[in-house]
């Protein structure tokens, strides 16, 4: 079932790839618990349902919310707070932009939080890329992938079987 309904986006064996979450390692958006990865297969993430799970990356350079070079700081605001060599500057004068645009999702000290699906900014796994120019990107334009709801496509028993699946074999928290 893996194979056939999950491994187009998420790889064989769930290993991702850009774009796409590797549910093969501990890092869960919306948390990897058991009951949480069989209530996101059931409702999807940005998939129409009306249980959805639902996050919004504001696009702040598309939808002109922060003029070019305050996203340009928080890029290293945002590479700083990944543990990286990050211009000083920058990194002061993005502080209160990362307070006031930011922390509200992915918290102060840039953890994320599974309430909101936003990720952890100070960890080594990123879903787009790690590079300034993906990170800028995101900040740019506010990506957010879509996952499928498989409530009516597939059973209960065959979704709760496919939760298993991920939760035992594919880094379950």
């Amino acid at each position: 079932m893996f194979g056939d309904n999950c491994a187009t986006c998420h790889g064989p064996g769930g290993v991702g790839g850009k774009g796409y979450a590797n549910l093969r390692d501990d890092v869960w958006l919306w948390g990897g618990s058991l009951a949480d990865i069989q209530h996101t297969l059931t409702v999807g993430i940005r998939s129409g349902h009306p249980g959805q799970r639902l996050s919004v990356m504001p696009a702040y350079g598309r939808d002109e919310l922060l003029p070019a070079a305050e996203i340009g700081d928080l890029t290293e605001y945002v590479v700083k707070l990944s543990g990286r060599p990050a211009d000083a500057g920058a990194v002061a004068r993005a502080a209160p932009n990362f307070a006031n645009q930011c922390a509200a999702c992915h918290g102060v000290e840039g953890k994320g939080d599974v309430a909101f699906g936003a990720p952890n900014l100070t960890d080594a796994e990123w879903l787009y890329g790690s590079d300034r120019v993906s990170i800028r990107g995101q900040i740019v334009n506010g990506r957010g992938g879509v996952m499928p709801s498989w409530e009516g496509r597939l059973s209960p028993e065959t979704i709760k079987a496919m939760a298993v699946y991920i939760h035992a074999n594919a880094g379950g928290q």
